[in-house]
């Protein structure tokens, strides 16, 4: 029997997360910390809300991540235009060197993901992905 779409990826994504924690090990880094690095990275000081919507956590568990992540000193909530409500996140100069490291990870990890896939198979790969990424957003939307 082969394999379903739905335990591909759930599998998939749970090897690449055990693989890229081993290899953060020794870092200080718990599950959660690099996806938020990694959106950080594209949108320093983003809101709470922003960040939780990107990364597709839920806000009490970001809540947590953030909280983990700034007693590290890997980001710092500040507020802006004297808005108490509203946090924005930023990284702070160890979270760049952890976010650093991430990033290089996360491209080997991909470049192990793919090896032996000719290039033209890897960018139909992706295109077929982005595709079912939007069509369960646009689901999501609709909620």
């Amino acid at each position: 029997m082969d394999p379903t779409f739905h335990y591909l990826i759930m599998a998939e994504h749970a090897m690449i997360q055990k693989e890229l924690l081993l290899r953060l090990k020794g870092t200080g880094l718990t599950l959660g910390q690099p996806k938020v690095l990694d959106y950080l990275r594209e949108h320093n000081g983003a809101s709470q809300k922003e960040i939780a919507g990107g990364c597709h956590i839920e806000a009490g568990s970001l809540t947590s991540i953030l909280n983990r992540m700034e007693d590290k000193g890997i980001v710092e909530r500040r507020m802006l235009n004297g808005n108490r409500r509203n946090f924005h996140i930023f990284l702070t100069e160890r979270g760049r060197e952890l976010l650093h490291l991430v990033t290089e990870n996360f491209n080997l990890l991909e470049e192990k993901a793919f090896l032996h896939i000719p290039d033209d198979q890897k960018e139909s790969f992706m295109q077929t992905l982005k595709q079912i990424y939007a069509n369960l957003t646009l689901q999501e939307d609709k909620k």
